[in-house]
C-alpha cells in the first residue's frame, strides 16, 4: 500500500499569510542566530510586516507562494519567483527560490522535499529552465536538501564589517 502524503501543497491565500509571516519571522531569526552581524534580527513587528510582505506577492504574475498544510494546519511555505537577466548575479533568466520554511515540529518528515519539489513544478511551468538560491554557510540540512535535489554550489557570499 502507498504511504499517505505528509502534507498537501497548495497556493497560499490572504487566510494563510498570518501563519506564514510567523514562519518569515522564524527565518529571520533563524538566520541571524546563524550569524548576527550578517542578518538582521526578529523583531516582535516581525511576523506582521513579513507576512504583510508576503501577502503583497501572492498576486504578482511571476511569483509563486505555496504552503504546506497538514491536518488543516500551515506547517511550512515556500516563496519564489521568475526573474528575468541580472548583470549583478551573472546569470541570464531563472527560477529564483528565495525562502522555504518548515516549522521545527514538522521537519524530518519529507515536507520540505514535497514543498521543493512543488515550488520547482511551478517555476519550470512559469519558463524558468534555471533555477537558483541562497542558503545560509551553517545550514547544513537545508544544503543537504538543495544537494540531493541536483543543486550544486556555485557562489560563496562573504562578508565583511567595516570599521566606522
Amino acid at each position: 500500500m502507498a504511504k499517505a502524503p505528509t502534507a498537501t501543497i497548495r497556493r497560499a491565500t490572504s487566510a494563510d499569510v498570518p501563519t506564514i509571516g510567523g514562519l518569515g519571522g522564524l527565518l529571520v531569526q533563524t538566520h541571524h542566530d546563524f550569524d548576527a552581524k550578517r542578518f538582521i534580527p526578529s523583531t516582535p513587528e516581525t511576523p506582521a510586516r513579513y507576512g504583510s510582505f508576503l501577502g503583497s506577492q501572492l498576486a504578482k504574475r511571476g511569483v509563486i507562494v505555496l504552503v504546506a498544510e497538514k491536518k488543516g494546519q500551515v506547517v511550512g511555505y515556500t516563496y519564489a519567483g521568475i526573474e528575468g537577466w541580472d548583470y549583478m548575479s551573472l546569470r541570464g533568466p531563472a527560477g529564483v527560490l528565495y525562502d522555504i520554511v518548515v516549522d521545527p515540529a514538522h521537519r524530518g518528515k519529507g515536507i520540505g522535499r514535497m514543498l521543493l519539489d512543488a515550488t520547482l513544478d511551478a517555476l519550470e511551468r512559469g519558463g524558468a529552465r534555471q533555477v537558483v538560491l541562497s542558503t545560509a554557510q551553517q545550514n547544513e540540512p537545508a544544503q543537504r536538501l538543495f544537494t540531493s535535489a541536483g543543486f550544486r554550489r556555485t557562489m560563496i557570499e562573504m562578508t565583511r564589517e567595516l570599521e566606522s
